[in-house]
């Protein structure tokens, strides 16, 4: 009984403290401006079931989406598992589920089996990163946390699939002493071949399964509440971020309500424009930004595929598309926590552009959408750029000389070069 009720707090706990952290984040998020992504629902969730849950973007690296693979399914799959051992932590039962016979053996030893992949996978992912040390992986802004975060839920997942397989390993063990409570259950292909490390006494083997049965279960509590601090959180705004992401084609630009108003006014004198709501030009911090691009920063897998692809970063620019989210989340972050501390209306002194993001970084952006593209989870890190660009244009008149000159010359000649109209085609007489 002590142990049911240790286990129920320790589960209550970990739900209530996982459930004020995403209420944070999701106050956080809904600081941003508001955006319609309601439309085309069915066209909305084929992009979900394709992107998120078929992984079809991860395929264009081979071997990271082959590894990538077995860890997902097996963190789909084998987390059924915790059902009973939910189930089995609340009731003091062992092996609930035993009663669904042939059935049960099979999905035990196809999650052992997983667990074995996941194990290696993850393996393989810390040689990647530690030892081959891939570039991607590296850059000014993974440094410190962003580094050790990756090695950490890696390490984290390979100590929970031990656990997992010396539990069964013990389980079966104990099974074959006739150990009662310990039901004949369960098919064991993987941690059979463990057997053989672990003690031969009943006692020892109980404390074992016990104590891989209990920190298999306080782990999965304690990544629950690692997630939100962690770029791990993708896990589950996935789902809901290619749900809302852009359906429109990939080069075309928003514009703003208020000039284009302006401007049909300027063509048709006759034009009364609609009321629009005051504000200003563009993005200067992250409450300017609208709700989707906060999402999007907090669903950010710091993987650097936008960024290895990026043209103005591979030819030695500041600019790397990954750094963009990671500093929007670092921001709307110490927003939230300011709002926690100080209240709603405590101004920092900080923006996003200048202490997070720099003039140079935007401008250095081609507007390409190799970034938006390369994206495994429909991330649009153009959109940010493009958001700061306009205020930086529009609301202080702060652009570098050469935009400033093709500005003034498509107002000037209706084109982005010095040519007045007239000459355009004198390249034509001279040839």
């Amino acid at each position: 009984m002590v142990a049911q009720i240790l286990f129920l707090v320790l589960t209550l706990a970990a739900i209530a403290l996982f459930t004020v952290n995403l209420r944070k984040i999701i106050r956080n998020i809904r600081l941003g401006k508001a955006v319609d992504r309601k439309d085309q629902p069915q066209k909305r969730l084929m992009t979900m079931l394709r992107v998120a849950f078929g992984q079809s973007k991860m395929v264009v690296r081979p071997i990271p989406a082959f590894l990538h693979f077995f860890v997902y399914i097996g963190f789909v799959i084998i987390n059924l598992e915790v059902l009973e051992i939910m189930i089995d932590g609340l009731f003091g039962t062992h092996r609930i589920f035993n009663g669904l016979g042939g059935l049960y053996n099979f999905l035990i030893g196809s999650f052992e089996i997983l667990a074995f992949t996941v194990w290696v996978s993850c393996a393989i992912f810390l040689v990647r990163r530690n030892i081959i040390k891939l570039k991607r992986f590296s850059g000014v802004e993974m440094k410190s946390w962003p580094k050790s975060d990756a090695n950490y839920i890696l390490i984290t997942e390979i100590l929970l699939m031990s656990a997992f397989l010396l539990m069964n390993a013990a389980d079966a063990k104990l099974q074959l002493l006739g150990v009662s409570h310990y039901v004949n259950a369960g098919a064991f292909p993987v941690s059979q071949y463990l057997m053989n490390i672990l003690p031969s006494s009943e006692g020892a083997l109980i404390i074992v399964e016990r104590s891989c049965w209990w920190f298999h279960i306080i782990g999965i509590l304690a990544f629950l509440n690692y997630l939100p601090y962690s770029k791990h959180f993708h896990i589950l705004f996935a789902f809901p971020n290619t749900y809302f992401s852009n359906l429109e084609p990939k080069g075309e630009f928003t514009n703003m309500a208020s000039v284009t108003n302006e401007v049909k006014a300027m063509l048709d004198p006759s034009f009364v424009p609609a009321e629009t709501e005051p504000g200003k030009f563009g993005a200067k911090d992250v409450t300017d930004l609208s709700w989707v691009n906060l999402m999007n920063a907090y669903t950010c897998t710091e993987c650097g595929r936008c960024t290895s692809v990026c043209p103005a970063n591979i030819t030695g620019k500041l600019l790397s598309p990954r750094k963009i989210m990671m500093d929007t989340r670092d921001r709307i972050t110490e927003v939230g926590q300011n709002i926690d501390k100080h209240g709603a209306d405590h101004q920092d002194g900080k923006s996003l552009l200048d202490d997070y993001i720099s003039r140079e970084e935007i401008w250095a952006c081609t507007s390409c959408n190799a970034c938006v593209e390369a994206c495994p989870v429909n991330i649009d890190p153009l959109q940010i750029i493009m958001e700061l660009r306009r205020y930086a244009v529009m609301e202080e008149s702060q652009a570098p000389g050469s935009i400033n000159a093709m500005l003034g010359n498509i107002e000037n000649n209706q084109a982005p070069w010095k040519y007045s109209p007239a000459d355009r085609f004198n390249w034509a007489q001279e040839s």
